[in-house]
């Protein structure tokens, strides 16, 4: 079966997810082998119980003992990644997680709309002053930088450079966004180390500094698994959630408006009914995952759905099908606002479930309210093009005309 589909190739990818063939291969093959040039291949995972089982079972399936990418990183990139908490097994993970989960609940998090809303019509006024615009970096991109800049409290002058480090962190197999880079890996190297070395560099100014009441307080001066973070674990740290925070968002946002843009009769109905606006954010984060996958190592012989899966393989959990299982939703491949209940696996599920999940939503919630009441014309000016990537489900442009009457 692997002439069906190459998802190692970023290429594949250029033009939308190939969601035909993954459709017939959920049928025929949904435990799928990839091979890859030059390096072991890999077990595709892709029916929405089997990727439940993959993310519920951390200590068979590891994210630390190989990282999360399908590419097998060198030895510093992968001890990099390890110390992420979106690769840690347990019971690492839960010991790092566990001092930032109360700054991330969804109290603490709804303080944070009317900041957030600010800061969408701040942006939003500045695009119907251009009236045409390129939506992924000129509008929507703004957002999660300011939201995340302002909760870690990292210097104003900073965001723009991190934001475009975040960008190569999930695309760096796209020539636009890394044109001096490797491009055979979903992430940048160079990107990465750039940003934790800021981070490291930011971590020591912060020590010399008095709190500032902002989540680097908590990072700095709580324990994590019985002792403080080092200047070198919070660049870690910061890689991962500024990445997260900001590239992802914009993936979603700009997915979402695409998505509406090419079901214009929805798009009149959230303008009709606002309140619907939450469950089309669900709606989206189906249809257009901001991620295609995460991978997975197996630490024992085992098997899904029947294939036998060998210690040491590779597994990698494919959102991008799980999400359009035919034996979870109906008429699965529609896009549907009204879907309710939704189980979409875009923030993943069990222990690594997003830590950022409440963010996320309140601030696509939030972007859409405000764009849908502020412009009754969105319309496109001209063609949207995606990112070259087999880990990023992402446009990286999108040229739109927006009116205010």
């Amino acid at each position: 079966m692997s002439e069906l589909v190459d998802l190692w190739d970023p290429d594949v990818f250029v033009d939308g997810p190939p969601h035909e063939m993954l459709t017939e291969l959920r049928r025929t093959t949904p435990v799928y082998w990839q091979d890859m040039p030059d390096e072991p291949g890999f077990w595709a995972v892709l029916t929405h119980a089997d990727v439940v089982h993959v993310s519920r079972n951390p200590t068979l399936f590891s994210a630390e003992t190989g990282g999360v990418v399908i590419e097998d990183l060198d030895p510093e990139r992968l001890a990099r990644m390890r110390d992420m908490i979106l690769s840690m097994d347990p019971p690492r993970h839960v010991a790092y997680r566990k001092p930032l989960a109360p700054e991330f609940s969804a109290r603490v998090v709804a303080g944070m709309e009317g900041q957030i809303r600010e800061i969408t019509r701040s942006i939003l006024a500045t695009a119907a002053e251009k009236g045409d615009v390129e939506m992924v970096h000129e509008v929507v991109g703004s957002l999660p930088t300011q939201v995340i800049g302002r909760l870690f409290g990292l210097p104003e002058a900073d965001w723009d450079m991190l934001h475009a480090l975040a960008e190569r962190n999930t695309s760096g197999q796209d020539p636009d966004i890394n044109p001096d880079g490797s491009l055979e890996e979903a992430g940048d190297a160079d990107s990465s180390m750039q940003m934790a070395i800021y981070g490291m560099q930011f971590a020591a100014s912060r020590r010399e500094m008095e709190p500032q009441g902002d989540l680097m307080d908590i990072i700095l001066g709580q324990q994590f698994a019985g002792r403080h973070l080092t200047d070198a674990d919070v660049g870690s740290m910061l890689v991962q959630m500024i990445t997260a925070g900001n590239d992802t968002t914009v993936t979603m946002i700009v997915g979402g408006i695409w998505a509406l843009l090419q079901h214009p009769e929805q798009l009149a109905e959230l303008r009709e009914d606002p309140s619907l606006v939450p469950q089309a954010v669900e709606e989206i984060l189906r249809w257009h995952n901001p991620l295609h996958y995460f991978r997975r190592t197996a630490t024992e012989d085992t098997e899904l759905s029947g294939t036998p899966i060998a210690k040491g393989d590779k597994v990698a959990m494919y959102y991008t099908s799980a999400n359009r299982d035919e034996k979870v939703w109906e008429n699965s491949q529609a896009f549907d606002i009204h879907r309710n209940p939704n189980p979409q696996l875009s923030f993943g599920i069990g222990e690594h479930f997003c830590l950022g999940v409440h963010i996320a939503r309140l601030e696509g919630r939030v972007f859409f309210e405000e764009l849908l009441s502020t412009f009754p014309t969105i319309e496109p000016a001209g063609e949207p093009r995606r990112t070259r990537s087999n880990l990023n489900n992402a446009f990286k442009s999108m040229p739109l005309h927006l009116a205010t009457s």
